[in-house]
């Protein structure tokens, strides 16, 4: 509600005294206040339905990145696993090195004391080459010994020189076992290191997803305590125009009170369920009476009228079993009549007063309601 002076009242008053002035605009204000005591009560449930509506959209938002979060969480937990098991690899193929160049170096050794070994033998046959086959009958004790001599030195030279070559050969595949287990090492660190590089991304973007959930979150927390505040504010609205303050607790009877809510499924009679016509339209039905199915036309703003063109009867004067009209705000409330009190007010029960879905019993003022007599 617009409670400034508007310019004409301004103009009217600009001559009085300004102890006067406030007087009137105090009683103006009061005036307009009384006239529409429900106006506080809508605007606030117009912010409060507002901000659950931002705090719908940023659940959602954040439920998104929830779910972005856990699939980035499956993939780093994924490239983990890729990543230990080339540094499992890793270490092999190092160790499988190590055991390479152990034996290139125990061949290399042998391969150096073969060699030693042949060149005593070389320089024995340079110096046998020297002597004469007479003079080598002549240091031999008998013909056979000399020809042992000579099959002994060529069976030497034959042993090592076979040696040798063995070990040329495992030293020349120990040499391309090297430069291949090299090659795996290098082979291996570079797909470790590029799964490391894409773990690093995707933790870099859980951080990032991490704090845009917490930024929902505060936004979330923010919303709440306005909402919090914003309700605080409409109970103390509602009571200063005596529209009571509810009691919250149990079901009422209403056979849906477990639907979840907002509920967009119909009732019986074509109103959607834990919303307050559809409670007050069982009410009247399990009272036996006749409730129209009034689907489509279904606010409790509209009650009256459908009531009228029915032909049922819509008065001021509440009566014990009466469905009580507000038509305050864009949708109106509809309450069930459970007692009429001795001081002018009735106790209604109800369903969604503060929009939340809930059943809640009141004590409150008739002014402001019409009663639709079923």
């Amino acid at each position: 509600m617009n409670t400034r002076v508007p310019r004409v009242i301004a103009k009217a008053i600009s001559h009085i005294p300004i102890n006067k002035k406030l007087i009137i605009i105090s009683s103006l204000i009061a005036a307009l206040l009384i006239a529409s005591p429900f106006a506080y009560a809508a605007t606030y449930n117009q912010q409060i339905q507002n901000l659950q509506r931002q705090n719908a959209g940023h659940i959602s938002s954040r439920n998104d990145l929830g779910l972005q979060a856990q699939s980035l969480q499956d993939q780093i937990a994924t490239l983990q696993s890729e990543v230990a098991g080339l540094e499992s690899q890793i270490r092999e193929s190092e160790a499988k090195k190590a055991r390479t160049e152990a034996a290139i170096a125990e061949a290399e050794a042998e391969l150096a004391m073969q060699k030693k070994t042949l060149g005593a033998n070389i320089k024995q046959l340079y110096l046998d080459d020297e002597m004469s086959t007479l003079e080598m009958l002549a240091t031999s004790k008998s013909l056979s010994e000399y020809i042992d001599k000579e099959q002994n030195l060529n069976t030497v030279q034959s042993k090592i020189k076979t040696t040798m070559d063995r070990i040329a050969e495992l030293q020349k595949k120990l040499e391309a076992d090297r430069v291949a287990v090299e090659q795996l090492l290098a082979d291996q660190r570079s797909m470790r290191d590029s799964i490391a590089a894409k773990q690093a991304e995707a933790n870099r973007l859980l951080a990032l997803n991490q704090q845009e959930q917490a930024a929902f979150n505060v936004k979330i927390s923010a919303n709440n305590s306005k909402i919090t505040e914003l309700q605080r504010l409409q109970a103390i609205e509602n009571n200063r125009f005596n529209i009571g303050t509810p009691t919250y607790g149990g079901t009422g009877g209403y056979p849906w009170a477990n639907v979840s809510y907002p509920s967009y499924s119909a009732d019986p009679w074509g109103m959607y369920k834990r919303e307050c016509v559809s409670y007050t339209a069982w009410r009247v039905a399990a009272s036996g009476r006749h409730m129209p199915y009034w689907g489509g036309r279904g606010n409790a703003k509209q009650w009256p009228a459908n009531a009228r063109a029915a032909g049922i009867p819509v008065d001021g004067s509440p009566r014990v079993g009466d469905v009580a009209i507000s038509t305050s705000g864009t949708y109106g409330h509809a309450m069930y009549v459970e007692a009429v009190n001795g001081n002018g007010t009735i106790t209604v029960s109800q369903y969604n007063s503060s929009w939340d879905g809930r059943y809640s019993i009141a004590t409150r003022s008739t002014s402001g309601l019409v009663f639709i007599h079923f």
